[in-house]
């Protein structure tokens, strides 16, 4: 068995309010996209909305169907990681558009640059740009995973 694909699957009041800001803060495509749910996608190598590849979000109606009895109606509130090669740019973005930012952007002794959001229904989205870590957090990082200069 291997897994072929794993993504968040944000529950919401409106999908289509949602699906639009992912798609205007991110860039991503549509790889799916139904009054109930959309499939977004960071495209493939040719900037096409593949489905698969490393950056996909779902958004699901929260009282739909598929959605199991006692969560149906539940659009909790979680933090996801958006990982960019540019975080000033998508900062700089979300601020002109008023979007509410709850950390300011700073680098991390632990190897990030990122800031901290919110998305329309609360959600946290932190969006982060690997950076080399410092002191003892670089030995923190297993070899292949340790962010390069």
């Amino acid at each position: 068995m291997s897994i072929t694909s794993l993504y968040p699957v944000v529950a919401t009041e409106n999908v289509a309010r949602l699906a639009d800001f992912y798609r205007e803060a991110f860039g991503l495509l549509t790889a799916f996209e139904a009054d109930w749910y959309v499939h977004l996608t960071a495209g493939d190598a040719d900037g096409h909305a593949s489905g698969g590849g490393a950056g996909n979000l779902a958004i699901i109606a929260a009282g739909h169907a598929t959605m199991p009895e006692g969560h149906r109606g539940v659009a909790a509130p979680r933090l996801m990681n958006f990982e960019t090669d540019d975080v000033d740019a998508i900062h700089a973005r979300m601020q002109a558009r008023g979007a509410e930012i709850l950390l300011s952007l700073r680098d991390e002794d632990f190897g990030q640059r990122h800031f901290i959001m919110t998305d329309p229904d609360g959600n946290l989205v932190d969006v982060i740009t690997p950076i080399p870590p410092k002191g003892a957090f670089a030995e923190q990082y297993a070899d292949a995973a340790r962010p390069a200069g």
